[in-house]
């Protein structure tokens, strides 16, 4: 299939897709006119990746995951290099909240003297 398709059938955005291929998360095979043939297979990871992405997980985290992942649901092969990610990303969406819980209290606070 051709990459509008398969952004039509991911609900992936062509861009976003070759900037999968250019990071080397999707591989397809190209035609004789050189146009990129993607397969269910590519569809799978395309998948997958947006799974991943729709989590939270940035591109180095998804990277290590990816080959990991087993189906179109979170299970992942138990590994070091997964838990590790997993606990990194956690902790710097923990640490974003935080910060965000700590601004929010500042603001209220505004407004509560303002008010």
């Amino acid at each position: 299939m051709q990459i509008g398709d398969l952004a039509k059938r991911t609900g992936i955005s062509i861009r976003m897709l070759r900037y999968y291929e250019a990071e080397g998360l999707l591989v397809p095979s190209r035609r004789a006119s050189g146009y990129r043939d993607y397969d269910e297979t590519d569809e799978e990871i395309a998948r997958r990746i947006r799974l991943l992405s729709e989590a939270g997980l940035k591109l180095d985290a998804i990277r290590i995951l990816l080959p990991c992942v087993r189906s179109d649901r979170p299970d992942f092969e138990p590994c070091a290099e997964v838990l590790a990610a997993l606990k990194g990303t956690l902790a710097t969406l923990e640490a974003k909240i935080a910060h965000l819980d700590a601004s929010r209290t500042v603001l209220a606070g505004y407004l509560e003297r303002l008010g």
